[in-house]
């Protein structure tokens, strides 16, 4: 056990307390603890792209993510303590004001924050601890990393660690088939926690999660946050048999048992990747493998992919022209706006982004017949529709998000380029009889896109 300065768990996209890695490494090498959690006001400020980050269906779920996980610590004589500020302040109050000299977490794919851990770092007799706990493989059992990679390395945001990691999806899941990688079980619950709550004693103005503003939405959320509402979900799926029919139910537009819809607990971290992998395999053995359960493991390693392709991006994640050096789309106020609102002259597209504003989800269908209206009919950047993404999805995850929407653009790890879909030919496929349109108000769109030309003089309407 350490003895010098005070150590503290600081939660982020791992918010629960079962199969928790990271945490059982913190529990296993401290005797006093504090668990802490940065809520960044910018998450609800405008970003570059003029957007607060954090919608409301995803700050409802977060709030009871929280609250949950709060109450969970608890139970162990333990709490969460949020801090309402940027990590960077939190970090250097923790260090300054509490004597903290040990700071534990999960790794994060995110380039904002490996930023904020690597100025951690380098604090003096600073120590970081992290541990992969969002991902299916830690980056030692990746077949395709360079010898001696730690997970320290990837951490730091390092990206030669993972130089060798596939252009492609499909190369990826071949060599991490042939591979045979084997997936670990989930974690239980920790047993042995600190007696000692050092967070009660500090001098910082620690709030408790019930301190933050209470989430303004209308109605029933249509999915409840925390690790109980989230293998509730998950267990209730395996019980059926619509694993079984995955593969040809997924591109349903709007039928909640058609796909898994697992990501929104993903997402935060509060169930892991580890007990859906381990629970699928389960489903398999008692009821039989098949093609549509080998597709949710599929599913499952797309999201893997791209956390690590995340990691080994960073900063271009986040570029306008990505890996190719093409520039897609530009920006233009009022399509963009048409586009987000569901204003447009296409019926489908209109409908799914009603049901996105309305819900905060989509299905992987929709997202992707609106990126592709977004990105080619449209002529938009497709930054600004991930921008869009990500304020208005509960289950938005920085990897997945960003990595779907450079596929989609053709600037990302996509071997044939952009995906342009004919949208009524979708809309022929996936709602033939026109139910998802009309029942999300897809008729309620304009004919004519642009109110005013490139010299911004007004368009005369078409006859």
């Amino acid at each position: 056990m350490n003895s010098e300065g005070r150590a503290v768990f600081c939660f982020t996209h791992d918010l629960r307390v079962a199969d928790n890695a990271a945490l059982c490494r913190a529990l296993s090498q401290e005797d006093s603890l504090a668990c802490v959690y940065c809520f960044d006001p910018r998450w609800l400020q405008p970003n570059r792209y003029q957007l607060s980050p954090l919608g409301q269906h995803r700050y409802q779920f977060l709030y009871a993510c929280l609250s949950e996980l709060d109450w969970h610590l608890r139970q162990y004589g333990h709490s969460l303590s949020v801090y309402m500020m940027s990590p960077i302040e939190m970090y250097w109050r923790l260090y300054c004001d509490s004597d903290v000299r040990r700071v534990y977490g999960s790794i994060n794919a995110g380039v904002d924050e490996q930023r904020d851990w690597q100025w951690l770092r380098g604090l003096d007799g600073m120590t970081v601890t992290q541990v992969h706990t969002h991902t299916l493989f830690s980056a030692q059992q990746l077949p395709f990393s360079v010898e001696g990679v730690s997970d320290e390395l990837v951490a730091s945001h390092q990206a030669s660690s993972l130089a060798n990691l596939p252009k492609t999806f499909s190369a990826f899941r071949r060599r991490v088939d042939d591979a045979g990688i084997p997936i670990h079980a989930p974690l239980g619950e920790p047993e042995d926690w600190p007696l000692t709550n050092i967070a009660s004693s500090w001098p910082l103005d620690a709030r408790g999660v019930d301190s933050l503003p209470i989430p303004e939405t209308e109605g029933e959320p249509l999915f409840h946050g925390g690790s109980a509402a989230g293998l509730a979900h998950i267990h209730h799926y395996f019980s059926g048999d619509w694993a079984s029919c995955y593969k040809e139910t997924r591109n349903a537009l709007d039928e909640p048992l058609h796909s898994t819809r697992f990501s929104p607990w993903l997402a935060a971290g509060a169930v892991s990747p580890h007990r859906i992998w381990h629970l699928l395999k389960h489903y398999e053995n008692t009821h039989g493998a098949n093609e549509s359960t080998e597709w949710i493991a599929v599913e499952l390693l797309w999201r893997e992919y791209f956390q690590w392709y995340a990691h080994k991006q960073g900063v271009r994640m986040f570029a306008p022209r990505g890996l190719t050096g093409r520039l897609p789309g530009s920006f233009y106020p009022e399509r963009f706006q048409r586009w987000c609102h569901g204003n447009t002259p296409y019926p489908i597209v209109n409908a799914c982004m009603h049901q996105l504003q309305t819900t905060g989800y989509l299905s992987n269908r929709g997202r992707q017949i609106v990126a592709s209206c977004c990105i080619h009919e449209l002529g938009l950047d497709w930054r600004y529709g991930a921008a869009w993404f990500e304020q208005q999805l509960v289950d938005y995850d920085v990897a997945s998000n960003w990595g779907n929407w450079q596929y989609i653009a053709g600037v990302g790890a996509n071997p044939r380029g952009a995906h342009h879909f004919d949208l009524q030919k979708q809309a022929d496929l996936y709602d033939p009889r026109g139910i998802y349109t009309a029942a999300w108000n897809g008729h309620m769109g304009v004919d004519q896109l642009d109110a005013v030309d490139a010299a911004d003089w007004p368009v005369m309407p078409e006859r």
